[in-house]
């Protein structure tokens, strides 16, 4: 089974209550070959909800405590990330998850970048809180911008 962040397959769950649909994504969720995960959800947010950043560093950080999750009011949602990203782990063991296709750049899911806690749309290198977690714990995290090269590697 493949896991794939909801707003992917057209899911309006995002902070701002939009989407990211991407169609063959949302063809695999179609033919039960994918299943949606959203972690933002998971921890507890609603949607909408105000945007938030990692500050201090990456997910991995966020993860050993050296690093926050920011909203742009200044409140701190470091726990909420947290719970989401350990649901999804929970998730995907359950299903034996072999890939997890996560949105890029978000606090939650970015595999590669992330925004670099200043809310000002720049980016860096980077995991997000439940991209670090699952990583960590030896499941497969793509973004959706390479998830075709990687269903081909585990066919």
């Amino acid at each position: 089974m493949i896991l794939v962040s909801s707003c992917l397959a057209g899911l309006k769950v995002r902070y701002n209550g939009t989407d990211c649909l991407h169609n063959k994504i949302k063809k695999l969720v179609e033919e039960n070959k994918a299943m949606t995960v959203c972690p933002e959800l998971l921890g507890g947010f609603s949607t909408p909800r105000e945007p938030a950043e990692i500050v201090g560093g990456s997910g991995e950080d966020v993860l050993n405590e050296k690093a926050k999750v920011i909203t742009v009011s200044g409140e701190d949602v470091t726990g909420q990330y947290i719970k989401g990203a350990y649901e999804t782990l929970k998730i995907a063991q359950e299903v034996g998850a072999l890939l997890v296709v996560l949105k890029e750049n978000s606090p939650s899911c970015g595999s590669a970048m992330i925004y670099n806690g200043t809310f000002k749309g720049e980016k860096i290198a980077g995991s997000g809180v439940t991209a670090a977690l699952l990583q960590q714990n030896g499941i497969k995290v793509v973004s959706e911008e390479n998830i075709f090269e990687m269903i081909k590697e585990i066919d």
